[in-house]
């Protein structure tokens, strides 16, 4: 299989999650041939450029890290991830430009996640290296486009590489996207119940009971089209009217507050950012700015009952836990048998 733009072994990518893509995971991930992305969006600046230090000292395969452009000390942690010689910077809502300009000039690839044919168009123009194009089946913050049409549109409007998102799981899923074009994929859930995942094993216990009727788009949460596992909790959320929701949101705001360092300021510029570019309610914003913390409970503090499970609609399918090692060598192992069957099949 082709070396990739990102220059891992195979064209596979551990996508950044909150609470998860730990320097562990990125690290077992990375090594077992795979591009891991290290989650900073939920770091404060200090914890951000730490996990880059320590992720650089478990492996020397290459990563990237993911950060929200709006978040407190962005351009500390962008220079610290150039220093270190970090390989990819993933973003998505609200990108700032003089931070792509800068990456792109240390040569440091950017790949924004999209959701929509229209975020596609703009990443390219604003000066994307690659694109992870997520379809509606993937999990958390998701598009309302089914990830085979997405893919296919996107790909007849941009010139740069784009690895699919949403639904894999496998090397089949691998065949399959290559064949529609893409340079290969992305895959969070999968990831996230793996032996090297750090959430809880309560929280691995709850995901792998979930059917795939369990796994539900909600706006209520944080204003956002957002696919989680639907407990107790989120179905209060997502049956809340505006004021619970509001004083809900206030609640969840200073929690934030308190678990990022982040100053009152800090926040209200976040908020500022997020409404100018998603049409959002101030409750919703304040929900999206500070959904994390809620995600926290059943990510980290192992109360997956009490707490939001985003999730990808593949999650209801899983029933194991594998290493990430042992996961990336069944996947191309999956994907070679496929090919082999498919150049028989075209042979006759």
């Amino acid at each position: 299989m082709s070396e990739n733009i990102l220059g891992s072994k195979y064209p596979i990518i551990q996508t950044a999650m909150g609470w998860v893509a730990t320097p562990e995971l990125v690290a077992a991930s990375s090594k077992a041939g795979a591009f891991g992305f290290l989650a900073l969006a939920t770091a404060t600046k200090d914890e951000a450029i730490n996990m880059i230090k320590k992720t650089s000292a478990l492996t020397d395969m290459p990563f990237g890290i993911n950060l929200h452009m709006f978040q407190p000390g962005a351009e500390e942690i962008i220079d610290a991830a150039i220093k270190m010689n970090v390989r990819a910077v993933s973003y998505s809502r609200s990108p700032v430009q003089k931070f792509i300009k800068k990456l792109k000039a240390s040569n440091v690839i950017c790949i924004p996640t999209v959701g929509a044919l229209k975020h596609a168009i703009k990443a390219e123009e604003l000066g994307a290296d690659a694109l992870v194009v997520q379809g509606s089946e993937g999990g958390g913050h998701t598009g309302s486009t089914p990830t085979t049409l997405l893919l296919g549109s996107v790909l007849n409007c941009v010139n740069i590489p784009v690895y699919a998102a949403g639904g894999f799981k496998d090397g089949s899923g691998l065949a399959a996207a290559k064949a529609w074009g893409a340079v290969g994929i992305a895959m969070g859930t999968r990831f996230m119940m793996t032996e090297e995942s750090p959430v809880p094993k309560k929280t691995k216990e709850a995901y792998l009971n979930a059917t795939t009727e369990d796994i539900k788009i909600t706006r209520k949460f944080d204003g956002l089209p957002h696919r989680l596992i639907f407990n107790d909790f989120i179905k209060k959320v997502d049956n809340s009217n505006p004021i619970s929701l509001f004083l809900m949101s206030l609640k969840s705001a200073l929690k934030y507050k308190k678990m990022s360092e982040a100053s009152y300021f800090d926040i209200l510029k976040s908020f500022l950012a997020m409404l100018k570019g998603d049409d959002l309610t101030i409750s919703q914003t304040i929900m999206s700015a500070n959904s994390p913390a809620i995600i926290q409970t059943a990510m980290v503090d192992g109360m997956p009952a009490n707490g939001a499970m985003p999730s990808g609609t593949v999650a209801g399918v899983i029933d194991d836990l594998p290493t990430c090692e042992n996961l990336i060598n069944v996947i191309i192992s999956q994907y070679n048998m496929k090919i082999k069957q498919m150049e028989l099949e075209n042979a006759n």
